[in-house]
């Protein structure tokens, strides 16, 4: 395989704490899906794990070299875990078609978190050795055009 992209990401877990005392579940279902928000709050410091998955989101993002863009939005990406333990990287909605389109294979991801702060590092696979990577920001409009519609990227 191939690598397509790789994303690194930090934040201050205080910087969650802040978000969530602030804009409480709000802000919760506008980043996590529900898997999420029940494994992190089951963990004994829940902001730390909630900073954890907020990193490896901007991480994937990152290693996709879009952004939120084409519709994308933080619950089309989803951190889950097998039974060790390891973080494994779940995409839905236009996340999921942006993989499809580049011929993306996997998405690697690992977590960091202490106190402070919470990193990330993602790496994007396509799924052929010798896959062109033409364009930075992805297919166009033609190649994905019903990915512009995705309502819960609104916040509604």
């Amino acid at each position: 395989m191939r690598i397509f992209g790789i994303g690194t990401d930090i934040v201050e877990c205080a910087r969650i704490a802040r978000m969530l005392q602030k804009h409480g579940e709000t802000f919760l279902q506008r980043v996590f899906t529900e898997k999420e928000i029940a494994y992190c709050r089951q963990r004994k410091r829940a902001v730390e794990h909630f900073a954890g998955r907020w990193a490896a989101k901007e991480a994937v993002f990152k290693s996709l070299g879009t952004g939120w863009a084409k519709g994308m939005c933080w619950t089309d990406i989803e951190i889950t875990h097998d039974r060790r333990g390891q973080p494994h990287v779940c995409v839905h909605g236009a996340v999921e078609q942006y993989l499809h389109a580049w011929h993306i294979a996997t998405i690697l991801i690992s977590i960091s978190h202490c106190r402070r702060y919470a990193t990330a590092c993602a790496i994007a696979l396509l799924s052929t050795p010798d896959q062109p990577i033409d364009h930075p920001v992805g297919p166009s409009e033609t190649e994905m055009p019903h990915v512009q519609i995705r309502s819960p990227c609104s916040g509604e």
